[in-house]
């Protein structure tokens, strides 16, 4: 019998053991409530990683988290995704107001880990967490520099057997609803809007996709692409004109990286389209990357994505827009972009346009 997170009542709201797991893996930090011997409940923050079937966390060998060791306990995390306003849904009761999230909950004795090479990957996983620029030795059990403070540290963790958890992201909403809601967030537009939109339609997929969201001929266009599609964006852009020489890998990173940045899929749910920007947010932005696989041009799916990406939270206030092209100069006049200047290349065998969109300054 699986145990119930939080008195589940809804089904529906219920994750998979890997989802839980991941958000467990991505949490800044976890909840962990035991009891003392003597019944006193004990409740802490900690900075938990996941070591293959093991939620670690260290300590100093003293303090009241001594006493819970063997003992029962609950481990938790979780994270906003959204909050919803009434007036999203209805223009006078305030009942609909709500808060969509992600939770996870194991249940299990806090285990003490008392062996030297499961310490140290425990401790090595926690720099990796939280120190992922490096700067320091690697943590081995073998090494001298930590041979000592390992055996000296406290590492304990629950095991992750009795893991659930919840996404609750509106499954109680009628899917027309939910379209509705998709909308608002959209026209809201606070910075972690476009991920809620995405995730709201992924645990719903009998929502109609919004307006805003529907390509030309039946693309899917996606507003906060997920880190496996930066892969699939550099597969498209390698070896366009503009990115000679440069690596998968970092152009996947510029996706990755950049405040703006949408894509579009066929009904596969293939990437076939991409585009991004970088922006300060109000004074200035820099569109790059635009591009659409070749069998999918000539139907409207570049424009769609653009004034998708004009429309990003990131973008939507910036009182100047610039790129530069080399053969897209209508398409990029279709959304308002007007020519600034012809620059030739350096040997002269082509000629880029800069082109600019301006909007009336942020008040």
């Amino acid at each position: 019998m699986r145990r119930k997170l939080g008195g589940m009542r809804r089904e529906s709201y219920r994750m998979s053991r890997e989802e839980a797991v991941a958000l467990f893996a991505r949490a800044p930090f976890v909840h962990l409530a035991s009891t003392t011997p003597g019944g006193e409940p004990v409740l802490r923050v900690v900075h938990g990683v996941v070591v293959g079937e093991l939620l670690a966390f260290h300590a100093a060998p003293a303090g009241e988290k001594m006493e819970c060791l063997g003992r029962s306990a609950v481990v938790s995390a979780e994270e906003v995704v959204a909050e919803i306003p009434s007036y999203f849904l209805d223009p006078e009761r305030a009942c609909p107001a709500t808060t969509y999230y992600r939770s996870a909950q194991v249940h299990g004795p806090i285990e003490v880990v008392d062996d030297l090479p499961t310490k140290a990957a425990v401790m090595a996983a926690l720099m990796a967490k939280y120190q992922p620029e490096g700067g320091h030795v690697p943590i081995t059990a073998d090494d001298p520099l930590y041979r000592k403070p390992l055996a000296g540290l406290l590492v304990a963790g629950v095991h992750l057997g009795a893991v659930d958890g919840k996404g609750k992201l509106g499954q109680n909403r009628k899917p027309e609803e939910l379209a509705v809601v998709a909308t608002r967030l959209w026209e809201r537009g606070r910075p972690a809007d476009p991920a809620a939109i995405e995730a709201l339609l992924g645990a719903n997929p009998d929502v109609p996709v919004p307006a805003f969201l529907r390509g030309p001929a039946g693309e899917r266009l996606v507003c906060a692409p997920s880190v496996g599609d930066a892969d699939d964006a550099a597969a498209l852009l390698f070896g366009a004109y503009w990115l000679p020489l440069v690596p998968r890998e970092d152009i996947a990173a510029a996706q990755r990286g950049s405040p703006a940045w949408v894509v579009a899929k066929d009904t596969s749910g293939r990437l076939i389209a991409t585009a991004r920007a970088i922006s300060d947010g109000r004074q200035r932005a820099w569109v790059f990357d635009v591009f659409v696989a070749e069998p999918h041009r000539g139907r409207g799916l570049g424009e769609a994505l653009l004034r998708l990406l004009l429309g990003h939270p990131a973008l939507r206030a910036v009182a100047r827009i610039a790129l530069r092209t080399r053969d897209a100069e209508r398409l990029y006049e279709r959304v308002g972009f007007r020519v600034d200047a012809r620059v030739p290349s350096p040997n002269g065998a082509w000629t880029s346009t800069e082109m600019s969109l301006t909007r009336r300054a942020p008040s």
